[in-house]
């Protein structure tokens, strides 16, 4: 591993005796286009004080793109040369080069807009700790993405969802664990599970907990750290006037292995939740339905559009999420 700093920076960096209030980390994997995109809007942010960026693996115009922006961006860290080592492990070696009190996680293709860091801060204000907040999402066009507001996450309500039962027939809606189509709150709520698009911790608060559960490559990781934070007498909160744009789907990874790593990350979190030896049972007897239904959901899209390749990436145009006040 290698800090991709010169060390005109780091006798710069070193010289500094000001302490970074908030860390923003991001942890890059083949994102695509809309990865300079996401940089821009960071440091367009003044609430920014250092942007550790840790690469697991980009392109050569990407990682060398990386690498002139550390050098001469005075807030930026950038961890490269490490290989895909998952996401939970880059994201604790960010958080552990991070010299700020306050931390954000974001995604390589996630858009801050104007004041979002700011409401991530607020809300954390006299809450129990440890405290997790977590951003409005928003697509590209301006509806709200699923994800960044959810019920208990649990192997019923799982394969309910995934297969889509619970938000088509009616006796099963109770289980469905998406709210995006409920009116928003207008201010920040308790909420089982935010979305790891964009959240916030202080540095204080996810080094107690740990940092993310390194078992986990690619996903859950959120979902486990926020049960966590609630099993330790914490808070999780969604902040719905912290909003985000997400692109959704950039990187360049079959679509297959990042759902298997999706369902097996979930099968591996149920089981470690498990507080009993029925609930223990029920998790490895829904485990095989789980990662079947959560491949499967690759492969329909692929048939529905006809073929077996990949689609092409493209940027679409970005919508401003609506400013307005949201309904109570």
């Amino acid at each position: 591993m290698f800090v991709s700093i010169d060390p005109a920076h780091s006798r710069a960096a070193a010289l500094s005796s000001v302490q970074p209030r908030l860390s923003l980390i991001m942890v890059v994997y083949m994102t695509g286009p809309a990865l300079m995109e996401s940089v821009r809007h960071v440091l367009d942010e003044p609430l920014v004080e250092e942007f550790i960026l840790v690469d697991n693996g980009s392109s050569l115009a990407d990682a060398a793109w990386l690498r002139e922006l550390a050098r001469r961006e005075p807030r930026v860290q950038l961890l490269q040369g490490l290989g895909n080592i998952g996401f939970a492990r880059a994201a604790n070696l960010g958080a552990a080069a991070a010299k700020g009190e306050a931390l954000v996680f974001l995604n390589p293709d996630a858009f801050l807009t104007p004041g979002a860091v700011a409401a991530l801060v607020d809300a954390a204000r006299d809450r129990p700790s440890p405290c997790v907040i977590g951003a409005r999402v928003f697509n590209t066009d301006g509806t709200e993405q699923r994800g960044a507001r959810r019920g208990e996450i649990t192997p019923v309500t799982t394969l309910l969802t995934l297969s889509k039962l619970s938000a088509t027939l009616p006796p099963l809606r109770r289980f469905e664990i998406h709210r995006e189509s409920e009116a928003p709150p207008s201010h920040p709520v308790d909420t089982p599970t935010i979305s790891g698009a964009c959240f916030y911790m202080s540095a204080s608060d996810f080094h107690v907990l740990g940092g993310f559960d390194e078992g986990f490559f690619l996903h859950v990781e959120d979902i486990d750290l926020c049960w966590r934070a609630r099993q330790k007498g914490g808070s999780v909160l969604f902040q719905p006037n912290a909003r985000i744009i997400h692109v959704g789907s950039t990187s360049k990874e079959n679509p297959l292995v990042v759902e298997w790593h999706k369902g097996k990350g979930l099968v591996r979190y149920f089981l470690k939740r498990a507080d009993s030896p029925q609930r223990k049972l029920l998790a490895l007897v829904l485990a095989p339905l789980i990662l079947g239904v959560a491949v499967a959901r690759p492969l329909l899209r692929q048939l529905v559009r006809g073929r077996m390749g990949r689609p092409v990436e493209r940027l679409a145009p970005l919508t401003k999420p609506p400013l307005t006040k949201p309904a109570v």
